[in-house]
């Protein structure tokens, strides 16, 4: 699985986490940010989506410091499915009901063990499909 993964100055931290503790189990793209300097994450989600868009990425895993800002920019492309996760069950949830082919991660508000289980619920839970495929048909209706 080939994940494109980015972050903002607040969230650098915890990418270089993500990225050392999965290297052996996933094919990261990392987007930057590489460095704690501040830095705007529109310009990091964009990147991500457009990984995703263009299937040079089978999801996305985004960071800022409330998850918020980053996930909002990454759900404003069209087949992005981008859900804020701050548990393990969220993650769960997003990937069986919504087919969320990205997360976003709340840097400030999570630790890194937290944020290793929201990962590996994200990158080993399947799809549920059924009710669920035709709910996730409607998102990008407009």
């Amino acid at each position: 699985m080939k994940i494109a993964i980015g972050s903002d100055h607040a969230g650098f931290q915890l990418k270089k986490n993500i990225i050392n503790k999965f290297k052996n189990k996933i094919d990261f793209k990392d987007l930057g940010t590489y460095s704690k300097d501040s830095v705007d994450y529109p310009d990091y989600a964009h990147l991500a989506a457009n990984e995703l868009i263009s299937n040079n990425a089978d999801r996305a895993i985004l960071i800022c410091g409330s998850g918020n800002g980053i996930q909002m920019t990454a759900n404003k492309h069209k087949n992005v499915r981008c859900a804020l996760c701050w548990n393990e069950e969220i993650a769960e949830l997003a990937r069986q009901h919504n087919n969320a082919n990205a997360i976003s991660l709340p840097a400030r508000f999570i630790n890194e063990h937290e944020a290793e289980k929201i990962v590996e619920a994200f990158i080993f839970t399947k799809f549920e499909g059924g009710r669920h495929e035709n709910r996730t048909k409607k998102i990008n209706a407009i």
